[in-house]
């Protein structure tokens, strides 16, 4: 048998079929109207339009605005048809190989929306769906198997203020532009409780300050800042509502997961309950549910990053895979002997072990970019490991361990300038730092969801559609191919060349929603409030005897790692979950960053925009007990 050929196919002529072959095969299949999926030959004919993704941003429904409850939602019990799409194309014989039907498809339409502001019912009978009349959302109340409750949005839309934030150094770059915070303080008693207003574009908490959930399960947290109300926000992350040994959850491990949002929650319950199928690979309708769901995912996190297609998104489980897709599938085709991959110090082992088994194999030599005693990135260093045998530069944007923040579009000059093409990890900085892909200039991205307030089991690949045109597939299966015989096989194109077998097609769609949710929040209004929780911390920690704060580069994201004289990370780690924080100890994963500063492990504090002042007080007055040998 001869080798498969590396190549997509995008042409009639490079099929196995006659185009008199092709157009007989029209005429069986699309007598019905059946719209095509990545098991069908290639097309020269325009693909029939999806029909409407469901959108989980909405309101309720006039009818269940009219019942006055938030609780009962049910789906519609009909569809719209979709659009006649005039000439007919050409599909596969049918699911899995099953011959072609003439009995028509059950028409698909606009799947509920549940995600958005109060129907008009609802505000015409004054309910704030879904919160309490009270004004605070209830989330002890959602039940998935009566229905999947309407979820409301996370934030208002507004303009936040320009009072700027008292610098610790210089401020990050990418907050420059960005709204800032006021108060940098620890407030004194409550936000006052406001009747919620009209519905100020269906998100919630910018303008208004709500009364906190009951203190039997959330703290009274008080926030005087004024980029959004955070004891609102937090009403949308149920696990908040926690206790740990007694004491209310202050969840400081977000630069190793972040907590789900409702909304999130709500639309897998939602997916699950009512979507569910394998995408692309069946003329039934929920088959055309899930795939228009997957592909609306997919078009978010190319809106949310800024790239120019869609079909440049592909989905992988994690920036893990994401990595070693890029090192395995083009490393291998475009590294030989004495070829150079150039990664930094501050590198996630995600982002040095693929590059090191790349190098055993193809005979590349991997160099390493140093860093200072602070953590900042040494530049001009960086720049004099570049040269013409430079084929890669792989860096992160944002440490793990540290918190730097890299000059990324620096690196990516500079790699270009030397010919070499450029990852960026992008783990660390998708939660809190904006991101476009197109200023940026990387030649590929890669980001975890669960970073982002999305599922584990789910992240993205970027990659210009140059580089994924010089890439060979990297896993074969089904779903990334056109054509099989048993001596070759013609691949799919982007994004399904990439995408062998069947994808995480739920935590994609999760992911979809994480990503809309921040987008309403807004990425600059997080960014801004991080820095302030950052510029808080980091003085009050540091002041407390014994502490050595390990990472203080000039720029940082809100990482806040340290070690405390006489106690073992691990022990301070355990000290702490015994106050109900839940911080990381350890070596993050980034031995190599550590060991250069001296060090086996760290603790390691990380905020997002879901914590609060008050925990930080919270958490130094342990790590002060700590010290002083009290805890």
């Amino acid at each position: 048998m001869s080798t498969s050929e590396y190549k997509s196919v995008a042409a009639e002529g490079d099929l196995p079929v006659s185009a008199t072959e092709l157009a007989a095969l029209a005429t069986q299949l699309f007598a019905a109207s059946f719209r095509p999926g990545p098991d069908s030959p290639p097309q020269s004919a325009p693909v029939a339009p999806r029909g409407n993704v469901p959108d989980v941003t909405a309101g309720t429904s006039a009818g269940n605005a009219a019942a006055g409850s938030v609780n009962q939602y049910t789906p519609p019990a009909q569809f719209v048809a979709v659009p006649d799409v005039g000439t007919a194309v050409p599909t596969s014989p049918g699911p899995e190989g099953i011959p072609p039907q003439t009995v028509p498809v059950a028409p698909r339409g606009t799947a509920p929306d549940t995600t958005a502001g109060p129907s008009a019912g609802h505000a015409a009978s004054g309910v704030l769906d879904p919160l309490t009349p009270s004004g605070v959302a209830d989330l002890t109340a959602f039940a998935v198997p009566s229905g999947i409750v309407p979820t409301i949005p996370g934030v208002l839309a507004g303009t936040a203020p320009s009072v700027p934030v008292a610098p610790r150094g210089t401020a990050p770059g990418w907050l420059a532009s960005a709204p800032t915070v006021p108060d940098l303080g620890r407030s004194t008693g409550p936000s006052p409780a406001r009747t919620p207003a009209g519905d100020e574009g269906g998100y919630y908490f910018l303008t208004k300050e709500l009364t906190p959930p009951s203190t039997a399960f959330t703290p009274s947290l008080p926030d005087n800042h004024d980029v959004f109300d955070v004891n609102a926000l937090r009403a949308d992350f149920p696990i908040l509502r926690e206790t740990v040994n007694g004491k209310p959850l202050i969840w400081f491990d977000n630069a190793a997961t972040t907590q789900k949002p409702q909304a999130v929650i709500d639309r897998l319950a939602y997916f699950y309950a009512h979507e569910n199928s394998n995408i692309h690979r069946a003329a039934h309708e929920l088959a055309a549910r899930s795939t228009d769901a997957y592909e609306e995912a997919r078009e978010t996190v190319r809106r949310f990053i800024g790239a120019p297609k869609s079909e440049q998104i592909i989905f992988v489980r994690g920036t893990t895979e994401a990595i070693n897709l890029v090192a395995y599938a083009w490393g291998t085709k475009h590294l030989g002997p004495g070829d150079e991959i150039v990664i930094t110090h501050l590198e996630h082992h995600a982002n040095i072990v693929p590059w090191q088994l790349l190098s055993q194999r193809t005979g590349a030599i991997l160099k390493v970019a140093p860093v200072d005693d602070a953590g900042n990135l040494l530049l001009n260093e960086f720049e004099n490991l570049l040269g013409p045998k430079t084929k890669l530069v792989s860096a992160t944007q944002v440490s793990n361990a540290l918190g730097t923040v890299t000059p990324a579009k620096k690196i990516v000059e500079l790699g270009h300038r030397y010919g070499a093409r450029v990852l960026i990890d992008a783990a660390q900085s998708v939660p809190h730092i904006p991101i476009d892909v197109t200023d940026l200039g990387a030649d590929f991205l890669v980001f975890s969801g669960h970073k982002i307030f999305g599922p584990t089991g789910i992240g993205v690949v970027y990659g210009t559609e140059e580089v994924w045109e010089e890439t060979p597939p990297w896993q074969g299966g089904g779903n990334m191919i056109a054509d099989v015989t048993l001596e070759r096989s013609l691949y799919q194109g982007l994004p399904n060349k990439f995408e062998a077998g069947t994808g995480n097609i739920a935590d994609a769609v999760g992911l979809g929603e994480a990503l809309r949710y921040v987008e309403k929040v807004g990425i600059e209004r997080i960014a801004a409030y991080e820095h302030s929780l950052l510029e808080y911390a980091t003085p009050l920690l540091g002041e407390i005897p014994g502490v050595r704060l390990v990472g203080t580069a000039q720029e940082k994201a809100s990482v806040l790692s340290f070690v405390l004289a006489g106690h073992e990370p691990l022990e301070v780690g355990k000290a702490l979950n015994s106050e109900g924080i839940a911080v990381r100890a350890g070596h993050h994963c980034a031995q190599p960053i550590l060991r250069r500063l001296g060090l086996e492990a760290t603790v390691r504090p990380s905020f997002a925009f879901y914590n609060t002042f008050d925990e930080i007080d919270v958490f130094i007055t342990a790590v002060r007990r700590i010290a002083e040998g009290s805890a």
